[in-house]
């Protein structure tokens, strides 16, 4: 079975919180928010939206520019969030399932994982598929962090913003799956953290460790592929924020200029970020080739290799 990407499907909120006024509230200028954060606004949920609400919504988006995608073909729903429905229980899978029509002999379960959630949750799910024989299935991220923001946090406030979308897996794909790779370090889980119902984070932490550790990391899958730094043609990373995408971009050198950065008008969805790039940018490009590398709570990293297969 030949499973990969087929397509993707965005939901982004109407709502949006002014990035210049809250810097500004901090002592922050304008510059600043556009040098450090990359985004003049970020993307927020409405008061009476779900978590589900927002994957529902991306798989709706999905159906509608994907007509040959039938819910009835679905075999496997994977949510990727660790801000789920309520208090987290039951899984928000199950309330998506039953939000959208799927069957009920549909496998639903979620990924309890942040920034490198998207990477992770491919191979989840196509591992699972493969292994059981299914044919189509829905990735869902969808992690809306102003559910745990404290709005009086200058470090974090500024940076996220909610966003949910849908990834249809199957057969004869747009984008295979080539080498991944992962990495965990529970050493670092204090540097970004819920506590008291609120997201707490570490940002010279988080900003050292990825600028060590993602290039190699990159450069370890991508030579696994047969490949080298130079000679991919586009770096989907995750978005954490417009300094960390320079700083990696820099790391980077030359090749650098083949990094994709967009946080404009959403800033950091989490698991978002990646496939929201892939949306905006992979399918409609001359790219043979790309790699994505998610990085963030845990700490948690994945990196992985993926061919264009078809236009």
């Amino acid at each position: 079975m030949n499973i990969g990407i087929k397509s993707i499907a965005s939901y982004i909120p109407s709502g949006r919180i002014n990035n210049i006024a809250q810097a500004a509230y901090f002592d922050r200028d304008e510059a600043f928010v556009h040098a450090k954060i990359g985004t003049a606004t970020l993307s927020v949920k409405g008061a009476n939206e779900e978590t589900s609400d927002l994957a529902a919504q991306a798989v709706q988006n999905l159906l509608d520019k994907t007509p040959e995608l039938r819910l009835e073909d679905i075999d496997a729903l994977v949510v990727v969030t660790q801000n789920g429905d309520g208090e987290g229980l039951p899984h928000t899978s199950a309330i998506v399932q039953h939000k959208i029509g799927l069957r009920s002999d549909v496998a639903c379960f979620d990924v309890s994982l942040g920034c490198s959630g998207f990477v992770y949750g491919l191979y989840v799910i196509k591992g699972f598929m493969e292994t059981m024989g299914y044919r189509n299935g829905l990735l869902i991220t969808a992690d809306p962090y102003s559910k745990i923001m404290n709005r009086q946090d200058r470090v974090t406030t500024l940076l996220f913003g909610d966003a949910a979308t849908a990834t249809w897996i199957g057969e004869d794909p747009v984008w295979a799956m080539g080498p991944a790779r992962f990495g965990t370090d529970g050493g670092g889980a204090e540097h970004l953290v819920v506590k008291d119902g609120h997201f707490h984070m570490n940002g010279r932490q988080v900003f050292n460790f990825a600028s060590h550790k993602i290039v190699p990391h990159m450069e370890s899958v991508l030579a696994e592929a047969g490949l080298s730094l130079d000679s991919v043609d586009a770096y989907c990373l995750h978005q954490g924020s417009g300094v960390i995408v320079d700083a990696l971009a820099k790391k980077l050198g030359e090749n650098g200029e083949r990094v994709i950065k967009d946080l404009f008008g959403i800033g950091n969805t989490v698991s978002s970020t990646i496939p929201l790039l892939m949306e905006r940018y992979a399918f409609n490009s001359d790219w043979k080739n790309l790699v994505m590398s998610g990085f963030g709570v845990g700490l948690s990293w994945g990196s992985a290799v993926l061919t264009r297969q078809r236009p």
